[in-house]
């Protein structure tokens, strides 16, 4: 039997790459010449970076579906770093990681660089349709939005800017030639020292348009139907400079004066701090002294912020460049680990002494460096368990989501599904199987609407979705971009 250091260290038999294993034909593969015979190509696929998708896809469902009830679920009402904030970066890191290993295969850039268009466009595409305010799964029956209010912002285009950005440097800064030599972690870093520059002047940059903006005083009406203050304009004091309070930040500011403040997410999370609801952390009426700010708009996916997201992905395609480059087992976890606890540990210090706080809406350089730790701990430990010790079985629903990411997404995650559901509904739009089955199943046997609706996202929705993925699986049916 071999031992710990033998298994860390010793690439598998039948892969010339070490840890990258399974699945059929790449989309990439290029056609075979005149006198080739045809035989499918192994796409080289690591299972340990699907179950880590996977699971960001649970959170997400876990986050919009149970968020509500359990604020220590959905995200932190301003400063502070809650399970919900961990969402967004580690598909950041994952889309990172998931380029040197796409385009690795892709010799000419040409085809690299349309292939990375085409993709950006369909995340563009679908981002505003699932959260620019066409759809309005899965509660209300309905569906439009009236274009001068409609949010051009979101979750998947901040996923498409960042991964057009990050695809383009790295087709652009690759070099060929080194691509299958196997390096140390100083020469990886000198050898894509041009994206670590790219990434100090975004980080530039973010800081020279927070702490150097002046944000002047601004106004908006609410537009919120269901408020009392419907229809009623509001003035924000600011006049100030390096402000990262909610009213007076740079990032907002910059996002009305582009977007327009009508085009802006108008449920931000800061509705629930402790300035505007008595509720906090939770949601609910605002107090009577609440600041006119707790009703306007804010949008959590904006432009400076989104500048500042790109960072993300960049340590994330580090990651991916130590998958490519480095062949031994415990290097690359050594390298793994060692940044995401600098990372961690420095994201923390930086919080804690109170010189950048930890800030989702913000994407507070704080926030990258903890977040970008914490998914560097937990994808090095999925690798350990899933592509060293083969404890895959463990994991194979949340490899199956992560396998089929965007149909869960759409369908769990954005409602899509549940809205269908909800369009069958006896005598009452409020008599539906999604609501029956909530109550009934859940909620009444426990006793408890809380844990009732835990276990309801847990069970109907994470595990539901994970078996109809694997079936999907099995049937080589996959929905990519």
């Amino acid at each position: 039997m071999a031992s710990g250091q033998d298994l860390l260290r010793r690439p598998y038999a039948d892969e010339e790459d070490p840890a990258i294993r399974h699945r059929a034909i790449p989309d990439d593969a290029a056609p075979p010449t005149s006198g080739e015979k045809t035989r499918p190509a192994r796409s080289k696929r690591v299972a340990s970076l699907d179950v880590f998708r996977g699971l960001t896809v649970a959170l997400m469902i876990l986050v919009d579906g149970a968020g509500g009830e359990w604020p220590v679920i959905g995200h932190a009402p301003w400063n502070g770093c809650n399970l919900a904030d961990f969402v967004m970066p580690f598909f950041l890191f994952i889309v990172g990681m998931a380029i040197p290993l796409s385009l690795k295969r892709i010799p000419s850039r040409a085809r690299a660089l349309r292939r990375v268009m085409v993709r950006t466009l369909k995340l563009l595409f679908w981002g505003i349709i699932l959260q620019g305010g066409y759809s309005h799964a899965p509660d209300k029956l309905t569906y439009g939005v009236d274009m001068k209010q409609i949010r051009w912002c979101g979750i998947l285009q901040r996923i498409a800017l960042a991964y057009m950005v990050v695809a383009v440097l790295e087709i652009l800064t690759k070099d060929t030639k080194f691509e299958d030599q196997s390096t140390t972690s100083c020469s990886l870093f000198k050898l894509y020292c041009w994206q670590w520059l790219f990434g100090a002047c975004v980080l530039a940059i973010y800081f020279a348009v927070i702490y150097g903006t002046y944000v002047p005083d601004w106004e908006f009406t609410v537009h919120d139907s269901d408020s009392q203050d419907y229809g009623k304009g509001f003035k924000v004091i600011c006049g100030t400079r390096g402000s990262l309070d909610p009213p007076c930040n740079a990032v907002g500011y910059v996002d009305r004066q582009v977007l327009g403040i009508n085009h802006m997410y108008r449920g931000p999370a800061w509705k629930r701090s402790k300035a505007c609801t008595y509720g906090s952390p939770h949601a609910g009426p605002l107090r009577n002294d609440a600041p006119a700010w707790c009703q306007s708009p804010f949008e959590p996916e904006g432009i400076v912020s989104s500048i500042s997201a790109i960072l993300s992905t960049i340590i994330g395609v580090h990651f991916g460049h130590v998958l490519v480059h480095m062949k031994s087992h415990l290097n690359r976890l050594k390298q793994w680990i060692s940044i995401g606890i600098s990372l961690l540990v420095f994201g923390i210090i930086l919080h804690f002494t109170h010189a950048i706080p930890l800030n989702k809406q913000l994407y507070s350089f704080s926030y990258v460096c903890v977040t970008a730790g914490a998914a560097a701990i937990v994808f090095s430990i999925f690798y350990f368990l899933v592509d060293i010790l083969g404890l895959r079985n463990l994991f194979r629903p949340l490899e199956w989501i992560g396998m089929n990411a965007m149909l869960v997404f759409v369908m769990a995650a954005e409602g899509i599904f549940e809205g269908f559901l909800n369009g069958w509904y006896y005598e009452s739009t409020n008599n539906t199987l999604v609501y029956w089955i909530q109550k009934h199943i859940f909620i009444q046997v426990w006793q408890s609407r809380r844990v009732g609706i835990l276990l309801y996202v847990v069970f109907a929705q994470i595990l539901f979705w994970g078996l109809v993925a694997g079936i999907l699986h099995r049937l080589g049916i996959y929905w990519k971009l």
